[in-house]
């Protein structure tokens, strides 16, 4: 069984510190900075998953910390803290394919089909850095619909949705997804050459923060900015 994001979310010993969450809700810069150091690793493991690369991955990341920042206050503080980012952090990165994915999903219905064998033989070869560096390398569409499915645990109802298509097409793009990974565990090694970083709580990389296209999630001692919502 592959380590996912939900096993980071129920592992950990932490969530959100009391000084830091009122730091936030008070929108003091340090401590918007302090909490997207913190919370880094978690963040860009999602991303990454529906990212084609590690900079897509950024711009989705920095995207969603500027919606949690500025819309801090919406935070049940009665409920854990890495489950709300994680869901800001999924919806950021669907919005961020929706005007491509109707493109790019194949509009096949399927209504069932039974391929519990196919995801078994990928996930029993691959670790999480191996699985990853392959579903970068679906067509938006099926890999939007297998991270969905296979790691964040939507229904193909749920999924269609979020998506704006049936159940059927949702199960097609799921089976052609899992295809496409078998495939690409019999065409060899090569697909883990270059293996994409894994984030982790330890990061403090300025690099990233400031790697934004459209400009940094923070800028100096003004606090946070971005595009509008």
């Amino acid at each position: 069984m592959l380590v996912s994001d939900q096993d980071n979310l129920e592992n950990s010993s932490q969530d959100l510190p009391e000084d830091l969450r009122d730091g936030c809700l008070r929108q003091d810069p340090g401590s918007q900075k302090k909490l997207y150091k913190k919370f880094y690793g978690l963040a860009m493991a999602i991303c990454l998953r529906y990212a084609q690369n590690r900079e897509e991955a950024v711009d989705i990341m920095n995207e969603g910390f500027y919606k949690v920042l500025i819309r801090f206050d919406k935070y049940d503080f009665n409920k854990p803290f890495k489950p709300w980012l994680s869901k800001v952090m999924t919806n950021t990165a669907i919005d961020h394919y929706r005007s491509s994915i109707r493109h790019s999903i194949h509009q096949v219905e399927i209504t069932e089909i039974n391929d519990s064998g196919i995801e078994a033989s990928v996930y029993s070869k691959l670790n999480y850095e191996e699985l990853l560096k392959l579903v970068q390398q679906l067509p938006n569409g099926y890999r939007t619909v297998f991270n969905l499915f296979a790691i964040d645990g939507y229904t193909h109802e749920e999924i269609g949705k979020i998506l704006g298509i049936s159940i059927g097409t949702s199960k097609s793009n799921l089976f052609k997804a899992r295809q496409k990974l078998k495939e690409f565990l019999l065409q060899g090694n090569n697909h883990f050459n270059n293996k994409p970083e894994k984030g982790n709580n330890d990061i403090n990389t300025d690099e990233e923060i400031t790697s934004r296209s459209y400009g940094s999630v923070f800028q100096g001692s003004s606090g946070i900015s971005g595009p509008e919502l």
